[in-house]
């Protein structure tokens, strides 16, 4: 909240005189009563008092006579029809081509992840004992369960 304090300070020498008194009715910025001292700063003052003071009570508000909405009425029948320029639509090539290469993108995205690694080709590798030991290990691998002894399941007493 500070931060938007000293903001509008910084930027109150650029602001004009009615953006100077709604910053100051909103408590956002210093009052500077230099400005005020002439027939124009007092009445747009008197005036921002006014719509406030109505905004919060609809008591303090007059309703308008006919005559004013009728020069309202006027002055809106007065006031030129401004035309919009036809939007300039792009090229065919310029339409689709941003669409397509996202679409692209994507599918090249999709299929380099979906991409399995690279498997090299490697030959197993057995274990080789020399003939001293081919006794010991079948002997060691028959207690261990990884011959074909260990799937034959075990009944006990």
């Amino acid at each position: 909240m500070q931060a938007k304090k000293h903001e509008h300070v910084d930027e109150a020498v650029n602001l004009s005189l009615e953006e100077s008194i709604s910053l100051w009715l909103d408590s956002e910025d210093a009052i500077d009563a230099e400005q005020l001292d002439s027939p124009y700063g007092r009445q747009l003052w008197d005036n921002y008092h006014l719509i406030g003071d109505v905004l919060r009570s609809e008591e303090l508000s007059i309703e308008p006579s006919e005559l004013f909405y009728a020069r309202v009425s006027k002055a809106i029948d007065e006031e030129p029809t401004v035309f919009a320029p036809n939007a300039i639509k792009p090229s065919a090539w310029r339409r689709w081509s941003m669409p397509v290469a996202v679409v692209g993108a994507a599918l090249m995205f999709t299929f380099w992840l979906a991409q399995p690694e690279p498997l090299t080709e490697v030959a197993p590798v057995l274990a080789s004992a020399d003939d001293l030991w081919a006794d010991y290990i079948d002997a060691h691998r028959a207690m261990t369960g990884s011959g074909p002894a260990a799937y034959v399941s075990y009944v006990g007493n």
